[in-house]
């Protein structure tokens, strides 16, 4: 039995066949999919990784890597015929080099325990998802996660130097190097974001960058929306790259500031932007009294600086956990993703607006203003058949809005299953059809991560086999 010959490789404590443990594995953070997987293994190095994956090329069988399970696109989610392949055992720091700024990190190690372990050395990992305490490496990097930052820093695949990979038939091949790509194709750029469909990593050099000697957060309130992001699309007009420029519409701020993360926003904005600009302390100045003006000029309330690394840190607890205070209003809450240019902010937010009262739902907008990505919120019950359906086709149509606004997608979730009744909105049949055979050269027979993000359906037959 396949089950047998698994825990032959990894040890019999780490094979999960019963049905309650394989149903804390039926979900990611996806509220609107589900699908419990036929076994779930945690290898416990590369080597198990490798020989995991071999024997079930040998099979035919199909599998799943998963990480911490906080995606957000239904992307680690795996059927009752696949093998979920967890790698949260796999979370060491084998190597921290001040001299040259990159980290060597299995696939299981938390994004923050990076940084973490970075600071007291003055350095950083740049890449800050929301989920950044419980998300993994592994997992930013099938995603190409982003998170606030990314505005100045750039997201994952700007900060993956080199990868070890175990492909889907068990062979280990090295990607790039630590100095940077050698000569001929990004295969690093091309495996970054490639939601498991090529394989698994097994170990990451990523870069990492000191950290600023200054940093300047200000908060600014709005009237309006629409006021609110012109003053983004000014700001960057203007030549100012914030590290950071988050937006919080006034639902956002009211469930934050009524909860455990309450961080002192007002709650009769219409709007809040919260800025961060960072690096030299004489630039780090100027630029933030630029930023405040602009701001004002735009119609800011109030504009506020924190005057304290407690009060920052305050202000930024507020926007992270703004998602976990969303757990308060409803049952379910469905995190969308897409992206549009920041001169379209202000149009697309009103026609998201118009899409949630036209199909009863109670929509929350907290997002990455500067670089256009943004977070509409769906709250519901997963429970209620008519709510469920409900949010299907508002999101549908929320994405088609962003679309035509010249927007696409995803910014930093991915497809998965989520999306990927949507790629033929940005994507012809010629394009997708190059994307699975780039696919293919990874995975001839499919059989990673099954049935995610291309649109592509082809008939196969895999092989029977049985969990226990």
């Amino acid at each position: 039995m396949l089950a047998d010959e698994l825990r032959r490789i990894v040890g019999a404590r780490f094979v999960r066949t019963a049905r309650a443990e394989l149903a804390t594995f039926a979900a990611d953070g996806l509220p609107t999919h589900r699908s419990t997987p036929g076994v779930v293994v945690f290898p416990g190095s590369t080597a198990e990784v490798c020989a995991v994956l071999k024997l079930l090329s040998e099979r035919g069988v199909p599998f799943v890597a998963r990480g911490a399970g906080t995606g957000l696109s239904g992307g680690a989610l795996a059927e009752p015929s696949t093998v979920l392949v967890t790698l949260t055992r796999l979370a060491r720091i084998r190597a921290i080099d001040a001299t040259n700024r990159r980290a060597v990190v299995e696939p299981g190690v938390v994004n923050a325990t990076l940084s973490r372990a970075a600071l007291p050395l003055g350095l950083m990992y740049a890449p800050d998802p929301s989920s950044q305490t419980a998300c993994t490496i592994g997992g930013n990097v099938a995603e190409n996660a982003g998170g606030p930052h990314c505005l100045k820093y750039g997201v994952t695949t700007n900060h993956v130097l080199a990868l070890e990979v175990a492909l889907p038939s068990g062979e280990l091949v090295r990607l790039g190097s630590a100095a940077g790509e050698p000569w001929g194709a990004d295969l690093v750029g091309l495996f970054v974001g490639s939601e498991g469909m090529f394989g698994i990593a097994t170990e990451i050099t990523v870069g990492l960058v000191p950290v600023p000697p200054s940093v300047r957060t200000l908060l600014a309130d709005f009237a309006t929306l629409r006021g609110a992001a012109e003053a983004v699309s000014r700001i960057i007009a203007a030549g100012i790259v914030p590290a950071a420029l988050e937006m919080m519409d006034q639902s956002a701020v009211r469930i934050v500031e009524e909860s455990v993360y309450r961080a002192g926003y007002p709650t009769d904005a219409a709007a809040v932007l919260l800025a961060e600009v960072d690096g030299r302390p004489d630039g780090v100045a100027a630029e933030a009294e630029r930023a405040a003006s602009i701001c004002r000029a735009a119609g800011a309330r109030q504009v506020r600086e924190a005057s304290t690394a407690a009060e920052r840190e305050r202000l930024w607890q507020g926007r992270k956990k703004a998602f976990g205070a969303l757990g308060r209003v409803s049952a379910d809450l469905l995190v969308q993703d897409a992206v549009v240019p920041r001169t379209a902010l202000p149009d697309v937010l009103e026609a998201i607006a118009a899409i949630a009262e036209r199909h009863r739902l109670r929509v929350t907008n907290v997002f990455h203003a500067g670089d256009g990505n943004l977070h509409p919120n769906l709250s519901f019950d997963a429970r209620d058949p008519d709510a469920l359906a409900r949010v299907e086709v508002a999101s549908g149509e929320i994405m088609r809005a962003c679309v035509a606004a010249g927007g696409t997608i995803t910014g930093e979730h991915g497809v998965g299953l989520d999306k990927i009744d949507y790629m033929p909105l940005v994507f012809g049949p010629d394009v997708l059809g190059l994307m699975a055979a780039v696919r293919r050269r990874f995975d001839p027979d499919e059989r990673a991560n099954p049935g995610k993000v291309l649109p592509v359906s082809q008939c196969r037959e895999w092989r029977p086999w049985s969990a226990t």
